[in-house]
């Protein structure tokens, strides 16, 4: 084995051993100060204990987006400027292709005012039973069960999770990967389905289930008379109007990978074992009174629309090694809507994360040092 070969491997080990370690000093500090510390404080005073919630919250997502940062995977950020809509609630449709996806989106929010605190992520069940579950669970993230069998308690269980974490959290921004799976695992099914339907044949993602998403926008949606719909048990922080205010938006994002056939994933995140790249991540801003909430099938077709449109840009990324602004079906004279020539470079604070890494430590210690005084004061 030649010394490249073995600093490589060094270099692997060291990352994957400052993850572990990160994990040991952050998850647990926050649970400790949420579960038990503050607790108290949830039942004195409800806004202050869902703010200090959010705070920490996003100092974990920080510390996560911060490793695909390390890594040097560069996000590159095109289309619609959603930094404007901080403070709007907003619906992000994702494709899904690897694991990677979750922390590079963590990645691309961090810089944005206010984001990461009053964000919702809807993922699969099985997310809940990681590390992080326990955090995300107190953060108030929904885990979808799939399958046919629970399909309608699913729904019924996110319409009341929208009203009441949602909405009684005072949540911005949801995001949903639709498509339920990830790329390698569903394409083939989706291409049959597809095909038997006579639905669009996609290659680069697969159709999304609306499932969830007409949930959400039925929920949430301009026409749903949220003040009228939320009943005694859902407890808002302060009851004002702006906590009851309707989704406003809803985004279409599409992540690009430099590879297609091996994108980016969790592992190649925690160890950096994958030489470095930037990732596209596109945006377009639907308002959300240009979505059509009328049928199912309306949804179905403006939905798989998107989805093509995906397609679009991500066939020609591949093609031409250039991601596109806008797909080419949509160009006016063979040329590019200037409006949409956004090409923003995600950056990353290093003062900010010092800051955090540095309050997480300080707290583990603080917390070791309670449990060394209980301990031994229950000696006695």
């Amino acid at each position: 084995m030649d010394l490249q070969r073995i600093l490589y491997i060094s270099k692997c080990v060291i990352n994957v051993i400052g993850v572990i370690i990160t994990n040991l000093y952050c998850i647990p500090t926050y649970l400790l100060w949420m579960w038990v510390i503050l607790l108290p404080f949830r039942i004195i005073n409800h806004p202050g204990y869902w703010y200090l919630e959010g705070v920490m919250f996003r100092w974990l997502l920080t510390v996560v987006a911060g490793w695909g940062w390390r890594s040097k995977y560069q996000i590159v950020e095109m289309g619609d400027d959603v930094s404007k809509l901080t403070k709007e609630r907003c619906l992000f449709l994702v494709n899904h292709q690897s694991t990677a996806d979750v922390p590079l989106m963590m990645l691309a929010f961090q810089e944005k005012d206010c984001v990461l605190e009053s964000i919702m992520w809807i993922m699969d069940r099985l997310f809940r039973y990681t590390n992080f579950g326990a955090v995300s669970v107190t953060h108030g993230d929904y885990f979808i069960t799939q399958g046919k069998h629970v399909r309608d308690y699913q729904m019924k269980k996110l319409r009341d999770h929208l009203l009441k974490v949602y909405l009684g959290r005072n949540r911005k921004w949801i995001v949903l990967f639709p498509e339920g799976g990830f790329l390698s695992k569903r394409l083939e099914t989706s291409v049959k389905y597809a095909t038997k339907n006579n639905f669009p044949i996609l290659e680069h993602v697969t159709l999304p289930r609306i499932g969830a998403m007409e949930v959400i926008l039925n929920t949430l949606g301009p026409h749903s008379n949220l003040k009228d719909t939320i009943d005694e048990d859902v407890s808002l922080l302060r009851g004002t109007e702006e906590e009851c205010e309707p989704l406003k938006w809803v985004i279409d994002t599409t992540v690009a990978y430099p590879d297609r056939l091996k994108p980016l994933d969790l592992l190649a995140i925690c160890t950096s074992c994958r030489p470095p790249c930037s990732v596209y991540v596109h945006h377009r801003c639907y308002p959300i009174n240009e979505v059509p909430l009328d049928s199912t099938e309306s949804l179905r077709d403006w939905t798989y629309q998107r989805w093509s449109e995906k397609e679009e840009l991500l066939k020609e990324y591949y093609t031409t090694g250039e991601f596109p602004h806008i797909p080419a079906s949509q160009r006016k004279n063979e040329t590019l809507d200037s409006l949409n020539h956004r090409l923003h470079e995600v950056k990353m604070d290093m003062r900010q994360l010092i800051f955090i890494h540095t309050m997480f430590l300080s707290s583990t210690l603080f917390h070791c040092y309670l449990l060394y005084k209980v301990w031994d004061y229950a000696q006695y």
